[in-house]
């Protein structure tokens, strides 16, 4: 039985990696898979999913205007393809996830969203507010705290290397730019300094 899989963590917790792993298990067992990314997320071009280890795959983009329930149909008249797989999921409109939605459970295909849950700001994001709502089962993938050795369940945005918490939430960015951190990290980065 076909579900919606939302697997969420912090920058750097090795979503893409993940994402990237699971389609080269699927495809290891001649199991076609349809891989997926928001065109916003230009990093590695807007057809590429990329990870900080070094691995990339062709992927297709997502753009406002693109029906993802359509899109899936489309390739599937053409051949079988047993899973869906969706980078940066977090970018996606609500409507990209009610479409997410119909292709489960109406093309019976399983969908695997992978995206963060929270911004800077501790806001949860469009795509990642209605996959919490919508998805089958949801699943944490972990990382450390960049300061200190408790789990990482929030971000911080630099700026000429300054912490802030003020701005657009949409910024792409990697390293040099946001950092995983933990609760208390991350209120001592905001917090008066005495």
């Amino acid at each position: 039985m076909a579900q919606l899989y939302y697997k969420y963590g912090t920058m750097n917790s090795g979503k893409s990696f993940e994402i990237i792993k699971v389609a080269y298990n699927y495809e290891e067992q001649g199991k076609p898979v349809l891989l997926y990314t928001p065109a916003a997320d230009s990093r590695n071009g807007t057809n590429q999913i990329g990870s900080r280890a070094g691995f990339t795959r062709d992927a297709i983009p997502v753009y406002e205007e693109t029906n993802l329930y359509q899109s899936v149909k489309d390739y599937l008249a053409e051949q079988k393809y047993y899973c869906v797989l969706v980078d940066e999921a977090q970018f996606l409109k609500k409507k990209h996830i009610l479409e997410l939605t119909r292709v489960v459970d109406e093309l019976g295909v399983p969908v695997m969203a992978f995206g963060l849950k929270n911004d800077f700001q501790n806001h949860l994001f469009e795509g990642s507010y209605n996959l919490l709502i919508y998805a089958d089962k949801i699943e944490e993938i972990k990382t450390i705290c960049w300061y200190c050795d408790r789990k990482a369940t929030m971000v911080i945005r630099f700026k000429d290397g300054v912490p802030v918490n003020q701005g657009e939430q949409f910024q792409i960015g990697g390293n040099e730019d946001y950092k995983p951190v933990c609760r208390k990290c991350y209120n001592k980065a905001f917090s008066p300094k005495e």
